[in-house]
């Protein structure tokens, strides 16, 4: 559990993961893609075809931002390989902003249909 701060006393809690994003907040699909733990949380789709791996990520985008309702804050599109043996070879990621994906925008805005002011 978590809060989203305030500029008086009240506070809103989040319910989050291990990571620090929302218990609620839908993962990639692909066991080899993931959400990561940094500040700015990139969010990883890997493998040997790019457009596959492009899709899944634009999939996912779909999804959380109708989660989210909202569009997601996404920072910088990040695009690498990996030529290692046995590993996916494109490696994309989405650099988002974590307060999305730890759902503050649903609990503010569900804060406020309740009527109290932040």
């Amino acid at each position: 559990m978590s809060e989203l701060a305030s500029d008086n006393t009240e506070s809103i809690a989040l319910r989050l993961d291990d990571v620090g994003v929302s218990v609620d907040l839908p993962r990639p699909a692909n066991v080899g893609d993931q959400v990561q733990g940094v500040p700015y949380r990139p969010v990883e789709f890997r493998d040997d075809d790019l457009p596959t791996a492009l899709e899944r990520a634009a999939s996912w985008l779909r999804r959380t931002q109708d989660w989210l309702g909202e569009p997601v804050d996404v920072i910088a599109i990040h695009l690498d390989y990996d030529d290692r043996e046995g590993r996916p070879y494109y490696d994309v990621k989405l650099l988002c902003n974590d307060e999305d994906l730890a759902g503050a925008p649903i609990a503010l805005r569900e804060h406020l249909a309740r009527g109290t002011d932040i």
